[in-house]
């Protein structure tokens, strides 16, 4: 395993932000121009008084990994997952296993986070304060992206793709080669897995702790897994049946009923 951890100032991330989830999260559409260009430039303003004053922080580990039925084995320790169920005519019903090989492959755990505090000057004025907690969501993505870069096409952290050369507007759509998943994402709802994922990854290395219920503090953070695949792709899992939750609590070995509550959105009440 390799592992690397990376700081940036926000200057640095400010130019991966994609500005249309900040827009979403005020329920801004294409419609409202005026609006959001008001509301990008109060955010960008933000940022600029936070430089020097706050960072980002990303932790990076490339590990070896295997693929067996819907587990993937990383460095040794048995990532259980999840595989679609519902029916899309001519295409198949993913799992996240799928996109690394039984043989041997590789695969990268990663976390970011922002500086906890970061907005708080803000507390006493409602406006910026909602920016401000919203930027610091989108600085953690933003990192992300950055970091995802540097190690798909620089050889000292994974290089798989060293001929890339995407625009910022590419990266938003997602025009590179494998995908990013986080924890929490449709592909992988399960945000207990934080704690298989954390168990080498140690994310306390750039100061995010975890709730017992695997929430991340500070909360702007993001945890998940880089795949290369190049037929790699995101998915939802959507709902499961209870054959399903009964393995899939077997192999987390975890009860059921523990399980349902970290999957409410994918499992029938009971």
């Amino acid at each position: 395993m390799k592992r690397s951890i990376f700081h940036y100032e926000i200057k640095e991330v400010t130019p991966y932000i994609d500005w249309s989830y900040f827009l979403h999260a005020w329920g801004i559409g294409n419609g409202d121009k005026g609006t959001a260009e008001e509301l990008i430039r109060d955010a960008k303003n933000i940022l600029l008084e936070a430089e020097g004053r706050y960072s980002t922080h990303a932790l990076f580990a490339l590990c070896d990994a295997i693929g067996c039925e819907d587990n993937i084995i990383i460095e040794g320790t048995t990532l259980p997952l999840l595989r679609q169920q519902h029916s899309i005519a001519g295409k198949p019903n993913l799992c996240l296993s799928d996109f690394i090989s039984p043989r041997g492959d590789r695969i990268a755990l990663f976390a970011t986070t922002v500086d906890n505090g970061f907005g708080d000057e803000y507390r006493n004025d409602d406006y910026k304060n909602i920016i401000a907690r919203i930027l610091a969501d989108r600085l953690a993505e933003a990192t992300a992206s950055l970091m995802h870069r540097s190690v798909r096409t620089q050889k000292e952290f994974w290089g798989y793709a060293p001929t890339e050369q995407l625009t910022v507007e590419e990266l938003n759509r997602e025009e590179y080669q494998g995908i990013r998943p986080a924890i929490g994402y449709p592909s992988l709802p399960d945000q207990s897995v934080i704690f298989i994922i954390d168990s080498i990854l140690r994310v306390k290395d750039i100061g995010i702790e975890l709730t017992p219920n695997g929430a991340m503090f500070p909360h702007s953070s993001v945890c998940g897994m880089m795949l290369s695949h190049p037929a790699a792709r995101y998915f939802a899992i959507g709902e499961i049946s209870d054959e399903q939750l009964h393995d899939y609590s077997e192999r987390r070995g975890m009860p059921e009923e523990e399980i349902r509550r970290f999957l409410s959105r994918n499992v029938r009440e009971a």
